[in-house]
């Protein structure tokens, strides 16, 4: 299909984009294998959640937190399109219009993936013990795979509608504190009030206790439905409205 080879070559443009950054790739490494580090050693050594242990426990959280940060860019690059006027050139060449879009929503899952994949090594280096098989671990990378496209359609979003880069990084702000209101880094028992009510009804708690349930062979209970219900829905929605604000932009 037209649609298909066309999103990845825009896929592969994107690519090339973050490649040509190496001080964006740098942090990308950096930053979450610190914070791994960070929270794994140095809270993990004053945190007490129930767990042996705590690097077990937190590592899904970075994960998440992680992604929503890195997944910045893609709102940034999205908008650099728009403002520095390549879409105008791409609506004069025979490919499709969603194409762009798709293009961004790819390349900025493929650095997500080698995200969590840095994240999870540095775990295993300072004491992450899972107990997950193989059919878990492919599981656990569908769950995380789709958050990342929820989060990304999300960020184009931001980068359709700003008006400056600056600004499509910082509509992506509020995603970076929805992990620490979750189950990533205390159990949600542990909250009281309003605090506990929103950590146990957002869609990251979910995401968090699915994929820590995987990871540990422990029950997921109904964490892994909601967790697919909240991603593929906020993917759908998110979807739709990019490719509507988009549409706009072209006209």
């Amino acid at each position: 299909m037209r649609i298909i080879s066309d999103s990845y070559v825009m896929f592969k443009r994107s690519m090339k984009i973050s490649l040509r950054n190496p001080d964006a790739i740098a942090m990308a490494i950096i930053v979450p294998a610190f914070v791994m580090w960070l929270f794994g050693t140095v809270f993990g050594n004053i945190t007490d959640v129930g767990y042996d242990n705590y690097i077990n426990f937190i590592v899904p959280g970075i994960i998440l937190q992680a992604v929503c940060q890195a997944t910045t860019a893609a709102a940034i690059t999205v908008n650099n399109d728009i403002n520095k006027g390549i879409i105008d050139r791409f609506r004069s060449m025979p490919i499709s219009k969603s194409a762009v879009l798709i293009g961004h929503v790819l390349a900025s899952v493929a650095r997500n993936t080698l995200t969590a994949a840095i994240i999870i090594g540095v775990a295993f280096i300072i004491g992450f013990r899972p107990e997950a098989f193989v059919a878990d671990w492919l599981l656990i990378a569908a769950i995380l795979i789709l958050f990342m496209l929820a989060i990304t359609w999300l960020a184009v979003i931001c980068g359709l509608v700003a008006k400056t880069p600056e600004s499509a990084g910082s509509m992506m702000g509020p995603l970076f504190i929805l992990p620490f209101l979750s189950s990533g880094f205390a159990p949600t028992e542990t909250m009281t009030g309003a605090v506990r009510w929103f950590a146990e009804n957002q869609p990251m708690t979910p995401i968090i206790n699915s994929t820590r349930a995987l990871m540990l062979n422990t029950p997921t209970e109904n964490a892994l439905p909601l967790s697919l219900i909240w991603s593929v829905g906020i993917i759908i929605i998110a979807f739709a409205v990019a490719v509507q604000v988009y549409k706009r932009k072209l006209a």
